[in-house]
């Protein structure tokens, strides 16, 4: 049977100073070439076989797209595939998407051993394309857990070659990134008899303790102590009392006095929609409703691999959302650990309801700021379509850097208003708020503006709705449906962009 956890990444990756020669391709069963759009003829003579490789990409067809794969005349030599490329600072979604597809014609050779050259490229084009190729090499062999009785065997990729590396070339980045997104759709693609709430706890022990991070698990009577109803509503119609919060702690060697970044994630294995059912299409996938959780455990995974210079807490808010005689239901009023009284409107609005607590217990440690990811909501996807997840943020003075991260990391991001009149759509009678409006209309403005209620002033806070967390066809970089999206994303913006969450000069929404 497939194990809760997936292998860590196996693929070495070397360096070599000088561009390739005759003899380092006997050694190569395929060499990728990332090459402009328009080559000159000087850059194919730094090729091995360049003369040969040139008359090939000039008889092709001026309509011909994608790239040009083939293999050296030598018998027994290297197959090689180029690619031929816009720049990569203009559109680096563009750009990930056209490595992507080109790392496929690679992989779909099995190759053990794979050189990368970039050519005709200044410094900083150079090291954004090949890091980008290893990337979508590393993302690409990665395997889905399948149930299969006979699976298909692993690719055979061992070993990655980089000739002329750019200088910044950050292998252990790129190996972290992968780990990170890797477990995350890992996670995600587990069936929802093999990654239910047990499961789920028995994984995360696993990787903490590989780890080295500290790990608590709040259990139903834990969090009934602390008053966590809004969670405690949607667990009870469970039929196993296993469900409860998971709380991770990173904590680097020799840094201390520093406030953790909270990490929160929404981990509904699997939602039938309680008792407002969900229809057959609807309820088909909703295994995937945890992915939010694995995004935020695979962004701590990579964050811990590279040895971030920050603690950071991770909670993990795990249940079902099932259908049963204890189950909630509408009209309900419940309250919160916070002691907000919540209005329950529809029984399918849960994740809002489980995430509701979780972002509290975080908040109640006073973070430096907090990041929740989540599979919410249907209108975020209508908004967007899969292509884009939504951003939300109690500082307004956020939203450039949310996107300039989204744009630099492939995982674009757009940002959602805050105001504080959408409010008035999900206004109570008989309690504090309402879980959500009867009208779905801007729902996902809903949800975060009710979300924003267990989030203190004090603390920064950065909502995402992974309407890109299934794409048909992969994402950017990802080949698979299920996307992992956040991790990289979240990467960049901690290590890449000025991230300064308790400046002065954001406002608060």
């Amino acid at each position: 049977m497939v194990g809760l956890l997936p292998e860590t990444t196996k693929i070495s990756i070397s360096r070599s100073r000088n561009l390739p020669t005759e003899g380092q391709l006997k050694r190569l069963q395929h060499l990728l070439v990332l090459m402009p759009e328009s080559p000159g003829e000087e850059l194919w003579h730094q090729l091995p076989f360049g003369d040969s490789l040139a008359a090939l990409a000039w008889r092709r067809p001026a309509e011909a797209k994608g790239p040009l794969s083939t293999h050296f005349p030598a018998a027994g030599r290297a197959a090689v595939c180029v690619a031929f490329l816009g720049d990569p600072h203009k559109d680096t979604f563009a750009t990930h998407t056209a490595i992507r597809k080109s790392a496929a014609t690679v992989i779909s050779d099995d190759p053990e051993t794979v050189g990368i050259v970039a050519l005709g490229w200044d410094e900083a084009s150079t090291l954004e394309l090949q890091s980008t190729a290893i990337s979508a090499l590393l993302l690409g062999t990665f395997r889905l857990p399948s149930q299969k009785s006979k699976p298909s065997p692993a690719p055979r990729l061992r070993r990655l070659r980089i000739f002329a590396p750019a200088a910044g070339l950050n292998p252990k980045r790129l190996l972290a990134e992968a780990d990170g997104n890797n477990l995350a759709r890992w996670l995600t693609a587990l069936p929802p008899n093999r990654l239910d709430a047990a499961g789920y706890r028995q994984a995360a022990t696993q990787l903490a303790r590989h780890e080295g991070w500290k790990m608590r698990f709040l259990d139903e009577k834990a969090l009934a102590r602390k008053g966590a109803g809004a969670f405690l509503a949607v667990s009870q119609g469970n039929a196993a009392r296993d469900a409860g919060i998971i709380h991770i702690r990173y904590r680097p060697p020799k840094v201390t006095g520093r406030k953790p970044l909270a990490l929160v994630g929404k981990g509904i294995c699997f939602d039938t929609g309680g008792n407002n059912l969900k229809p057959f299409k609807s309820m088909l996938d909703m295994h995937e409703d945890m992915q939010g959780s694995a995004v935020a455990l695979g962004t701590l995974l990579a964050l811990s691999r590279l040895g971030y210079r920050h603690p950071v807490d991770c909670w993990l808010a795990v249940t079902e959302n099932r259908i049963g005689p204890s189950a909630y239901k509408s009209r309900d009023v419940v309250t919160a650990s916070n002691g907000t009284t919540i209005e329950i409107i529809h029984t399918d609005a849960e994740g809002r309801m489980a995430l509701a607590d979780a972002l509290a217990l975080a908040d109640a440690e006073s973070p430096l700021a907090m990041i929740d990811y989540a599979t919410l909501t249907g209108t975020c996807v209508y908004a967007l379509s899969s292509r884009y997840s939504g951003v939300f943020s109690n500082r307004m003075g956020l939203y450039p850097m949310l996107k300039s991260a989204g744009r630099a990391s492939g995982e674009r991001v757009w940002g959602f208003p805050m105001d504080a009149d959408y409010d008035e759509s999900i206004d109570s009678k008989v309690a504090d708020v309402s879980q959500c409006s009867v009208d779905s209309s801007g729902d996902h403005i809903l949800a975060a503006r009710f979300l924003r209620r267990f989030v203190s002033n004090e603390t920064p806070w950065i909502h995402m709705d992974l309407a890109a967390g299934h794409n048909k066809g992969g994402l950017g970089l990802v080949p698979s449906a299920v996307t992992g999206f956040g991790v990289r994303f979240t990467v960049n913006l901690l290590l890449d962009q000025d991230f300064r969450p308790d400046s002065d000069q954001t406002q608060i929404a």
